[in-house]
C-alpha cells in the first residue's frame, strides 16, 4: 500500500530535498507553500506531476485553517512540517507584524498541523511527524530572538508531543540543524553572519530520514552541534545570550 507525505514549505531548499528524498522512497506527495506556481513547478520537475498541491499561506490563520481541514479530511502517513523562517536584528527596530508572523509560522502552523494529523494518526495506530527545529533553540540568540525562541518551542513541544504519541504507535521526531544551505540568510536579512559553512539540504534530509527509520526522538545534523548545546546547557542562560552576541559582533 502506498504511503502518503504532506510536506510543507515545499519549495524552499530543505522542502526540495524532502519531496526528492521521499518520492524515491515511494511517497504519494502532498506539497504545500504559498505559490500554487512553484509548487506546481515542483511536482512536474521532482514528481513527474504525480504529487498533488495545496497552496496555503501558513502565516495567516486563514491559510492555517485551510490546510488543518484538508489534512483532516485526507490523512496522510507523514507529516513533515518544514515551513518556517527568520529575522535578523535588534526586536526593538524590527517590524513587529512580521515577527509576528514568524511566530505564526514557525509555531502556530506547527502546532496545528501537529494535533490534526496526531488525531488521525492515533486513531490508525500508526504514523510520523517530522518537525524541523534548529540548533538555535539550544541558547538565546540576540538579534534572532524570535527565531531561536520559536525554535527552542519546536524542539522541546516535539520532544514531550513524541513520548505521548509513542505509545499510540506514532514517531515523532525532532530535526535540529546547523546553518544549511538554502535562501534562510537572504530571507532573514542575516548575510553578515551566513559563514559560508552549511551542510547540503539532501545530506541533512538523509540524516533525519535514517533517525526516522531507527526511531530516534530527536537528530542533530551536523553532529558537531552536539557540542553546542552540551556547553549551552552547563552554562547560565544569560551569559550564553552575551556570549552568542559578542560572537555574532553585535556587542
Amino acid at each position: 500500500m502506498t504511503r502518503t507525505a504532506l510536506v510543507t514549505g515545499a519549495t524552499g531548499g530543505i522542502g526540495r530535498a524532502f519531496t526528492r528524498a521521499l518520492h524515491e522512497r515511494g511517497y504519494s506527495l502532498v506539497l504545500t507553500g504559498r505559490s500554487e506556481e512553484k509548487l506546481t513547478e515542483l511536482s512536474d520537475a521532482v514528481t513527474g506531476g504525480t504529487a498533488r498541491v495545496v497552496a496555503a499561506d501558513l502565516g495567516t490563520q486563514e491559510g492555517i485553517d485551510a490546510l488543518s481541514a484538508w489534512l483532516s479530511t485526507e490523512p496522510v502517513d507523514l507529516l513533515v512540517n518544514n515551513a518556517g523562517f527568520g529575522s535578523h536584528g535588534e526586536f526593538a527596530r524590527l517590524e513587529l507584524d512580521r515577527e509576528l508572523e514568524e511566530l505564526t509560522v514557525n509555531v502556530r502552523a506547527l502546532m496545528t498541523l501537529t494535533h490534526t494529523a496526531l488525531r488521525s494518526m492515533t486513531a490508525a495506530g500508526h504514523g510520523a511527524i517530522v518537525n524541523i527545529a534548529s540548533v538555535a533553540a539550544f541558547q538565546p540568540l540576540p538579534s534572532m530572538a524570535t527565531y531561536s525562541a520559536t525554535k527552542a518551542f519546536v524542539d522541546r513541544f516535539t520532544l514531550a508531543v513524541g513520548v505521548e504519541a509513542r505509545k499510540h504507535g506514532v514517531h515523532v521526531l525532532s530535526v535540529c540543524p546547523g546553518p544549511v544551505d538554502t535562501d534562510f540568510f537572504a530571507v532573514a536579512d542575516a548575510s553578515a553572519i551566513d559563514t559560508g559553512r552549511s551542510a547540503r539540504p539532501d545530506d541533512l534530509v538523509a540524516a533525519a530520514l535514517s533517525a526516522l527509520d531507527r526511531g530516534r526522538p530527536r537528530v542533530v545534523f551536523p553532529r558537531v552541534y552536539h557540542a553546542l548545546e552540551r556547553v549551552a546547557g552547563l552554562l547560565p542562560q544569560p551569559l550564553v545570550a552575551r556570549a552568542a552576541n559578542l560572537v555574532s559582533g553585535r556587542d
